[in-house]
Order: C-alpha cells, then sequence, then structure tokens
C-alpha cells in the first residue's frame, strides 16, 4: 500500500525513538496493527509475509482461536495470585504436559518462569545445588540470554556483551560442531569437535568440577548451526559418565519448530534438564524449566520460585498451544515447511555462489553468505537482501556470529502459497546482489 515504512509508522518510529533507549533495536520499523496466517499488517495498511515468527514465538499463529479462548476465558476470572501463595490448576496442567512430552520416561519435574534466560539460570542453578561443583560449560556460537549468567554463557559479544562485564565466573567455552567452517571438513566435524570438547573439559576444567553442560540442539542466534550427527549423543554420553548434568536449550527450537517437537529428540538425546520458552505460549511471556526428578527435588523449598513466573494467562495460552500442535499436527507442518524450503534454498545456492551454506530442519532454516568462491563471511549481503525483502514485503532475521546469516521461521500455520511466494521474493534479491 506505502513504501516499507509508511508515513504512519515513520510517525511512531518518531516516538519510539523518543520514548524509547536505543539500546532496543528494531529489525523493520514497520508498526503491527494485526497479525496472524504468516500475514503482519501494519499501520499503513501494508500486509508483509512474515518469515520470523517473533523469533519462532508464534508457532502456531499469533492469534490461535484455542489460545485465544482460553485467555479470554481466564482474564476474566483473575489475572493473577502468584503460584508460590495461592496456586491454581493451569500451572500444575502445564507442569504435567511437559512432564509426559518432553524427551525421556524417567520421572520428572517442571517448574515456570517468564522468560528463556530466566529459564536457563535457574537450569544452572539447579545444576550447581545438585552436583555440589561449581563450572558450567557451554559452546561456541551459543546464545543464551541477556541477564548477567546468560549473557556470560552467551558466546557473541556484539552486541550481547560489549560494555557490560565483568561476568559470571565459573564459565568455560568448548568448541562446536560446526560443519560447514570445521577445519577438519563435514565428515570429520563430529568426532573431531567432541573429542576436542571433552579434551578441554578434561584437561583444562576436570570434569569433577563441571556442574552443567548447557548446549542448544540447534544453535539460534549463533546462526542455525546444525551440530554434525553424533556430536550431541557423544557429548550427553561423557555427561552421563562423570556425573555432570545435561542441559538442552530448547527455548529457540521447542514445540514443533524442527520437525520433531523437540530438537533433541532427532538423535534420541535424553536431557537431564531441558529449558523451554518462546514457542511455548503464543506469544504470552513464559518459559519452563523440565529435569529428571532427582535432580530438580535437591532445592530446598523457597530456592526457586518467582513472582510472575506461570502467570495464569500465560498458562492457559500455553494449554491452547499445546492442543493447536496436537489437533493441527503441527510438527508434521514443520517437517512440510522444511520439504518445500530446503530444495528451493539448494536451487539457489547452486546458481549464486554467494551462498556458502543451506542448513536446518523443519522449520528452522538458514543460508550462510559468504565472499563468493571462499568461506569469508559476508554479512554486506545479508544486509542488501535483508533491505530488498523488507521493501517487498518479507519480514526476514538475521543472525549469526560473523553476522552473515539469514534465518527463516515461518509460523508452522502460514498457507503453503504464502511460503511460496516468500521464497520468489527472497530469490529476487539474491538474484539482484
Amino acid at each position: 500500500m506505502t513504501a516499507i515504512p509508511g508515513p504512519k509508522s515513520q510517525e511512531l518510529l518518531a516516538r519510539k525513538l523518543a520514548a524509547v533507549p536505543p539500546g532496543i533495536g528494531t529489525t523493520l520499523p514497520v508498526f503491527v496493527t494485526r497479525a496472524g496466517g504468516g500475514v503482519v499488517q501494519d499501520a499503513d495498511g501494508n500486509s508483509l509475509i512474515d518469515f520470523g515468527s517473533g523469533i519462532a514465538v508464534t508457532n502456531v499463529g499469533n492469534a490461535a482461536p484455542k489460545v485465544v479462548e482460553r485467555v479470554q476465558r481466564q482474564v476474566a476470572e483473575f489475572t493473577h495470585t502468584c503460584f508460590m501463595v495461592t496456586p491454581y490448576e493451569s500451572y500444575v496442567q502445564v507442569c504435567e504436559k511437559l512432564n509426559e512430552l518432553t524427551p525421556g520416561d524417567h520421572d520428572k519435574r517442571t517448574f515456570l518462569v517468564n522468560s528463556g534466560a530466566e529459564a536457563v539460570e535457574n537450569a544452572v542453578k539447579i545444576a550447581r545445588h545438585a552436583t555440589g561443583r561449581p563450572g558450567v560449560v557451554v559452546f561456541d556460537h551459543g546464545y543464551h540470554g541477556r541477564t548477567l549468567l546468560t549473557m556470560t554463557l552467551t558466546a557473541k559479544n556484539m552486541p550481547y556483551k560489549q560494555g557490560f562485564g565483568p561476568f559470571a565466573p565459573e564459565v568455560y567455552r568448548v568448541p562446536l560442531a560446526y560443519p560447514f567452517r570445521w577445519p577438519g571438513g563435514p565428515e570429520n566435524c563430529a568426532e573431531e569437535a567432541a573429542e576436542q570438547a571433552i579434551d578441554l573439559i578434561t584437561k583444562q576444567i576436570g570434569a569433577g568440577n563441571v556442574a552443567a553442560v548447557v548446549i542448544e540442539p540447534i544453535a539460534g542466534e549463533g546462526g542455525f548451526i546444525v551440530p554434525a550427527r553424533g556430536f550431541l549423543p557423544r557429548i550427553a554420553e561423557f555427561c552421563r559418565a562423570n556425573g555432570i548434568v545435561f542441559v538442552a536449550d530448547e527455548v529457540q527450537t521447542g514445540f514443533a519448530r524442527t520437525g520433531t517437537l523437540f530438537a533433541c529428540e532427532d538423535e534420541g538425546v535424553v536431557p537431564d534438564i531441558i529449558t523451554t520458552a518462546k514457542g511455548i505460549a503464543g506469544g504470552l511471556p513464559l518459559a519452563a524449566v523440565t529435569g529428571r526428578a532427582e535432580i530438580m527435588d535437591k532445592v530446598h523449598a523457597g530456592g526457586l520460585g518467582g513472582t510472575y513466573g506461570g502467570n495464569p494467562l500465560a498458562c492457559e495460552a500455553a494449554l491452547g498451544v499445546l492442543e493447536t500442535i496436537e489437533a493441527e499436527d503441527l510438527v508434521a507442518r514443520a517437517r512440510r515447511i522444511g520439504e518445500i524450503m530446503l530444495p528451493r534454498l539448494e536451487a539457489l545456492k547452486a546458481r549464486f555462489d554467494v551462498i556458502g551454506d543451506v542448513r536446518g530442519r523443519g522449520a528452522m532454516i538458514a543460508i550462510e553468505l559468504v565472499e563468493p568462491g571462499t568461506k569469508e563471511p559476508n554479512p554486506a549481503a545479508v544486509q542488501e537482501i535483508v533491505k530488498r525483502c523488507h521493501a517487498e514485503g518479507l519480514l526476514v532475521l538475521t543472525a549469526g556470529t560473523y553476522g552473515n546469516v539469514l534465518r527463516f521461521l515461518p509460523p508452522l500455520v502460514i498457507p503453503e502459497h504464502l511460503l511460496e511466494e516468500g521464497l520468489g521474493i527472497l530469490e529476487k534479491a539474491v538474484a539482484a546482489l
């Protein structure tokens, strides 16, 4: 309807710049008035195809009927009591469902918090308490949040860590099996990366000093890096052999996004603790920590919690999300999205050598941009493609330690014709470089 952003969005952007600190960035300054079904509509009446899902939050859509119905009913009954003061059934229901659905058939416990970072921070607290050990091991290219501890766990300096130190102690970083960039080649990546990581833990930290290993089954902000097959099971096995709590950070990968309900399931990895957020409640603030009962039960009464954790509106939304995933078979839908996107992106890679790698699973897909004929990161190409996509009405996001990755996270409910149309816009943007 107008240029992107249009005049009304530009007016609102001026108000935003006057009221909100510049540290809160904006990917695309169009101000949303409605969203759903893979479309975002802005204040100027423009409709954009959504390949971002609010960073993997609106897997079931921006206003899924089952979510809306439950939240509307709950908001009329009560909005808050604090579960730690006077509890309510929906919190327990969410915990029961997560205990049932997360990987592994062992006895589990779950508690609810507000954000992915809070979930990861609590997972580390629990692991330290249960093991009596201080050390936490994380991986190159990992992202875990913006609080002091999770910012420390995060690998990328700019913009997440620059100027915000000093950081939390007893955090150690080891290599991730990054097939595209592994010096020994993708065929040797899993074995060599696991050997290096285990050697560093054993020799430089001491396995007996490590409380937890925290890893994203697919690295999100680091560039949608799918670890070489065999790497995750090897690290999990090492943890089991040495009494280390294996924590799977499934904040971005969870709730059907990767073509399984949780990304760990692809290689049969069963974490000791799994953290979830983003797609859990359709956009309402909710996150969860789910773990082995014998680990979770070690923390004393009052040692866990938070005023808003497991807010009743968010709990009802989460129950609506889980109903929607099951009723609409969104696990299969995620796989179908991958079946459509990956071949077209591979064909695009064959045509344009600015695309160095195509990777991902289900509806969590990325392309890595390089200087043609090399593996040198090409962030300038990413920014040009983003600019062209946004101008043509396709919302896309970036990622990557080197700022050279385009990541695609369409809602799992997006119609296939919109998916195809969005890919067409992307293809034209790449061709125009």
